[in-house]
């Protein structure tokens, strides 16, 4: 192992995509030799991973796990939605989601942790199962909440397997009141979350050029009023943008008499301590991805031979 260093774990790990400890080991087993590390590597079946790595990955599924006063999401994608629907990969994303609890929302730190009964990094025991079940797969990205006194509400939407769907939501909720009553509206919160899809919290939490892009299209749309009146019309416009977006400010899906902090004022008087909705986080399955939809069209077309002759 002296003669081995980091450079060279480095290059084979580019060159093959498979991860540092199984690059260690094969270029312990072959003195250090690159080529014939990449073929130990073949050998063992865990190169196949780097030949689909480029693949598009954008299903999979969002796994959930709440343990005490934490709750974690995690996105692992694949390529398919049948792969979503295999058990064994339904069991390593559960125990993914078991893991990011402790990943302080880093997937970066969650694809270091070490996977429950195997000698892999989360990293390389998925890059293994890529080589098993033929598909690309990926750990996206993870986030977790946490609260001294009160609970972590969730939900999952469109629910594959126990914690494992298309949508997850996660919301702290502080408070000193009733655990049952607590977890009660929390779960009822999430899923108001996974439906509406709330950018932020409140009007604070909108990033500013949002906030500044949505005042240009007011200030367009008005072109030409008075300077106090373009004002007001600004106003009034971001205020409406803020109820729509808002978590707070929102309609309540369960109520449509009331806002979300109307319905946290309610449920904290019944639980018998006051909420505060310290923050949340919805994670949708494939947010974000390009996908190529004929891909998958394509492939079946070839193996059934119907492209042959498109010359």
């Amino acid at each position: 192992m002296a003669g081995i260093t980091a450079a060279l774990v480095k290059d084979l790990r580019e060159k093959t995509g498979v991860g540092m400890m199984d690059c260690k080991a094969a270029l312990t087993a072959t003195n250090g030799n690159l080529e014939e590390a990449v073929d130990w590597l073949r050998a063992k079946g865990l190169a196949k991973a780097a030949k689909k790595s480029t693949r598009i990955a954008a299903e999979g599924l969002v796994g959930l796990c709440v343990r005490g006063n934490v709750g974690a999401l995690v996105e692992v994608n694949s390529e398919t939605d049948f792969v979503a629907r295999n058990e064994k990969f339904q069991a390593m994303v559960a125990e993914i989601a078991k893991l990011a609890i402790n990943a302080n929302s880093s997937s970066e730190a969650l694809k270091t942790m070490h996977f429950p009964n195997s000698p892999h990094a989360v990293a390389e025991y998925v890059a293994e199962m890529v080589a098993t079940i033929g598909e690309n797969m990926a750990v996206r990205r993870t986030a977790a909440l946490a609260v001294k006194k009160g609970v972590i509400g969730s939900y999952v939407h469109n629910q594959i397997a126990s914690d494992m769907g298309k949508i997850g939501v996660i919301v702290a909720l502080e408070s000193e009141g009733k655990t049952a009553e607590l977890t009660s509206f929390g779960r009822l919160l999430a899923m108001h979350i996974a439906a509406t899809n709330p950018i932020a919290l409140n009007m604070e939490g909108i990033p500013k050029e949002v906030l500044a892009r949505e005042s240009a299209v007011l200030e367009e749309k008005n072109a030409g009023k008075p300077a106090n009146v373009m004002e007001k019309i600004v106003a009034s416009g971001l205020k409406t943008y803020a109820k729509e977006n808002c978590l707070l400010e929102q309609q309540y899906v369960h109520d449509g008499s009331k806002s979300v902090a109307q319905a946290a004022l309610e449920a904290g008087t019944k639980a018998g301590g006051a909420i505060v909705i310290a923050g949340f986080v919805r994670m949708q399955l494939g947010e974000g991805i390009e996908k190529s939809e004929d891909d998958f069209a394509a492939e079946v077309a070839k193996m059934s031979g119907q492209d042959k002759e498109k010359a």
